[in-house]
């Protein structure tokens, strides 16, 4: 991708680049095929995997983007990380709501499969009023901000301060998921312990 600059001396960027391929659309798919096979399997030891294989997906991506990948866009100048955020925008916009989605679907149905799923549960609870927070989350603020970068790529002449300053956004708020995420396992691990009061 091209970088030059407008009037003002702004930086610009060029779009010939695809922005979404046919293989974007795996980041989507991949995760709820596997949600839907392990569901109609009916075998809980499928539908365990898919939910602990994307959760730990889902953290550790929003763990590496908050600790690490926020911390160096920080220090790049503007066009480079306006570059890697456009390289980045199919997976934060596909993958991540994918994975985040599946890993709740399968939690809740692990739950109500072995017969867990009681809201007098402080654990029950507990882990609803997480996941309420991190879809305000994720649909309030990371997903439209997505949409809100993927429109602006599309831009003949493409607003990179705007791109940078909510990918920016995104990628320290990606922190935060991750210690609600945190937080989510641990009240997994109770329940898994059967330790539905902590």
């Amino acid at each position: 991708m091209e970088t030059t600059t407008v009037d003002g001396g702004r930086p610009a960027i060029s779009n010939q680049d695809k922005l979404v391929s046919g293989s974007s659309f795996l980041y989507l798919f991949v995760p709820v095929i596997a949600l839907i096979a392990a569901l109609v399997s009916r075998k809980e030891l499928y539908l365990d995997y898919v939910h602990v294989l994307m959760g730990a997906l889902w953290t550790g991506i929003d763990l590496f983007m908050g600790i690490v990948i926020g911390r160096v866009l920080s220090k790049v100048n503007v066009p480079a990380r306006v570059e890697f955020i456009k390289k980045m925008m199919p997976m934060m916009l596909f993958l991540m709501p994918s994975l985040s989605s599946v890993t709740i679907t399968a939690g809740i149905y692990l739950a109500i499969w072995e017969g867990i799923f009681n809201l007098h549960y402080y654990a029950i609870i507990a882990a609803g009023v997480i996941v309420i927070i991190l879809l305000i989350q994720g649909l309030g603020i990371f997903l439209p901000n997505e949409l809100r970068i993927f429109l602006e790529l599309r831009k003949e002449e493409p607003d990179v301060g705007k791109i940078s300053r909510l990918g920016m956004i995104n990628f320290k708020l990606s922190g935060s998921q991750a210690f609600f995420q945190i937080a989510l396992i641990f009240v997994m691990a109770n329940l898994a312990a059967m330790n539905f009061y902590f």
